[in-house]
């Protein structure tokens, strides 16, 4: 079993910035990869960006430049580094981590409880 503790978030000005992070805690031996997806009001999930444990990165167009993704294996943390905050960011963000699959670990995915991003005009 697998908890996802957020931290961070906020409220910042356009073009300000915030930072989240998410401790994985419990068994984290299985984790691979870790990321965020936001939910924005009336808007359907999406992903924002996502990171493997070698550092590899992938982010969501509308976010590229701006947010930077990070992790720390040692301590089972995924960062978040919003920059050039615009109002289409706010959302509410929520950690993620998948366990992949293989001959000692299950397929799973685990979500963190959300942190509020408000950014104002």
């Amino acid at each position: 079993q697998v908890q996802l503790v957020e931290s961070g978030g906020g409220l910042a000005q356009t073009g300000g910035s915030l930072g989240l992070s998410c401790l994985a805690s419990g068994d984290t031996t299985c984790i691979s990869d870790m990321g965020w997806y936001r939910k924005a009001p009336g808007k359907e999930r999406e992903l924002v960006a996502t990171i493997e444990s070698d550092g590899s990165a992938i982010y969501a167009d509308s976010v590229k430049g701006r947010f930077t993704i990070s992790r720390d294996n040692a301590k089972s943390t995924v960062y978040l580094q919003m920059n050039g905050l615009k109002p289409e960011d706010t959302a509410v963000y929520y950690c993620n981590a998948e366990q992949h699959g293989d001959y000692l670990c299950v397929e799973y995915k685990y979500w963190g409880q959300g942190s509020q991003v408000t950014v104002s005009s």
